[in-house]
């Protein structure tokens, strides 16, 4: 398993908040964000922003996948990982392709390659994060238990890098 990272966008910990006011200046916001460097951030594979649920709203939210049911996806998904991957010692799950890997195993269709093109250019990415792309949306469609990743696969995929390419502005 990968590491995970949690942190406020601001000192106050308000900066986008719906509910409530931040109550830094623009500077301490940039200043704050900017300790963690764009290179570091690059090595960090999803960037989700979860914004906060008011309390009245908690008895309301829409059921979703029950834990039993991901649970039961994320086993098909690494045991799909780990039989492409029989016969490359070492390499076990989508995460440990090397770029021959990636040439092999997720391959786009014209699309798909445009979609991620313009993303690359649009939001200023580097090469690793280009790599660590793929890499989600191959695990994405095999999520979906699809053999190919298509332009669904791969615009979610893109979106898990938004927020870090908005917070390196």
């Amino acid at each position: 398993m990968g590491n995970n990272l949690a942190m406020k966008l601001c000192p106050c910990g308000y900066f986008g908040d719906r509910s409530r006011e931040c109550t830094c200046a623009p500077v301490q916001v940039q200043r704050y964000q900017s300790r963690l460097s764009g290179p570091l951030l690059d090595r960090i594979d999803m960037h989700v922003e979860v914004p906060p649920v008011k309390v009245s709203e908690l008895g309301n939210l829409a059921p979703g996948s029950t834990s039993a049911a991901m649970r039961e996806r994320v086993f098909a998904a690494r045991a799909v990982q780990e039989s492409r991957f029989g016969n490359h010692q070492g390499v076990y799950c989508n995460a440990q392709m090397s770029s021959r890997l990636l040439k092999e195993y997720c391959a786009l269709d014209p699309a798909a390659t445009a979609i991620l093109h313009r993303s690359i250019e649009r939001l200023g990415l580097s090469a690793r994060a280009y790599n660590r792309i793929l890499k989600i949306a191959r695990t994405i469609a095999d999520l979906d238990r699809a053999e190919r990743i298509d332009s669904r696969h791969l615009s979610e995929a893109v979106q898990y890098r938004r927020a870090a390419a908005a917070n390196l502005d």
